[in-house]
């Protein structure tokens, strides 16, 4: 099979519905953990009913007549977000992977073009935050930042990681292509951060 033309978002945006929420899952995968440790740290929170809403994301992937009601698990996810009082770090992290989830929901539900493309930038944002937190300097000009934010190893990883998912998602989609995407995704269960619950 032919690669697509295009740069990255160009690819994104000639993925069909299920492509995209293919390419979205992938990237939950990878953002679960944080919301996981954010949760262990603050005990705030419920890593496993995100869990089962990811895992019915993917049931409606792999079974094209499953009948699951994405608005009610929308209502739930809600239920799960960190308190908007919590501006902490951890927090920010636990909430990137509330609004990619919500958003691959919305496009389990309707079309949305555009949703790819988000999800893309928030697990990027999240790693961004986390380079100038914990190498960022305040004597950097903003040339600096960015060129430490492009060389970056994280930053580097995100982007190769985001890369291979879009291959993946790029071919036809089986069941046992499904199963490796969302072994790609859970990429051993370190998250965008190089994080780990372990």
């Amino acid at each position: 099979m032919s690669k697509p033309a295009g740069g990255f978002k160009a690819r994104l945006k000639q993925l069909d519905r299920r492509q995209q929420a293919a390419f979205m899952a992938a990237l939950c995968e990878r953002l679960l953990p944080n919301y996981g440790l954010y949760a262990q740290m603050s005990g705030v929170g419920d890593p496993r009913a995100l869990r089962v809403i990811l895992d019915l994301a993917w049931e409606a992937l792999l079974v094209r007549e499953a009948k699951i009601d994405f608005a009610r698990q929308a209502e739930k996810l809600v239920e799960l977000e960190p308190p908007g009082d919590d501006d902490s770090f951890g927090a920010r992290r636990a909430v990137e992977a509330v609004m990619a989830l919500a958003t691959l929901l919305d496009t389990l539900q309707s079309e949305t073009p555009d949703a790819p493309q988000a999800v893309s930038g928030l697990s990027m944002s999240g790693v961004q935050a986390y380079i100038e937190m914990t190498e960022g300097s305040e004597a950097d000009d903003a040339e600096q930042a960015a060129a430490r934010l492009r060389e970056h190893p994280l930053m580097d990883d995100e982007r190769g990681f985001q890369a291979a998912v879009l291959e993946a998602a790029e071919q036809r989609l089986d069941r046992e292509a499904l199963k490796a995407l969302r072994r790609l995704g859970r990429n051993d269960g370190v998250s965008n951060l190089g994080l780990s619950l372990d």
